[in-house]
């Protein structure tokens, strides 16, 4: 069982920065692939960001803006957020999944609760 517990979210105009963090409960934090994803209001969840062992994964709409890490000694995965817009506003979840990397929600089997992020114009 993991229990995962995100922090950082909070209100930024465009153009500023944030960083999101997921702290994760359990001793085999590392064997997990951890994943970042959003849900904006009235919108479906859609994926962000995941990480691996050391690889990792963007979608397109925030490669060179996004930087997923984790610390492995701390539990912990980060999603640094930089050149924010309005339309990254969403509630921001991470994940974790005992196999690879992945781009779908279903393949996560367990979920934060969500931190809220807005950016306003």
């Amino acid at each position: 069982q993991v229990q995962l517990v995100e922090s950082g979210g909070g209100l930024v105009q465009a153009g500023g920065s944030l960083r999101l963090s997921c702290a994760a409960s359990g001793r085999t934090f590392s064997s997990y692939a951890m994943g970042w994803f959003r849900q904006a209001p009235g919108k479906e969840r859609e994926f962000v960001a995941a990480i691996g062992w050391s690889t990792t994964l963007y979608t397109d709409s925030v490669k060179g803006r996004f930087t997923i890490s984790r610390d492995n000694a701390k539990n912990t995965v980060y999603l640094q957020m930089n050149s924010l817009k309005p339309e990254d506003t969403a509630d921001y979840y991470c994940a974790a999944r005992s196999g690879g990397k992945s781009r779908k929600d279903y393949e996560y089997n367990y979920w934060g609760q969500g931190t809220q992020v807005t950016v306003s114009s």
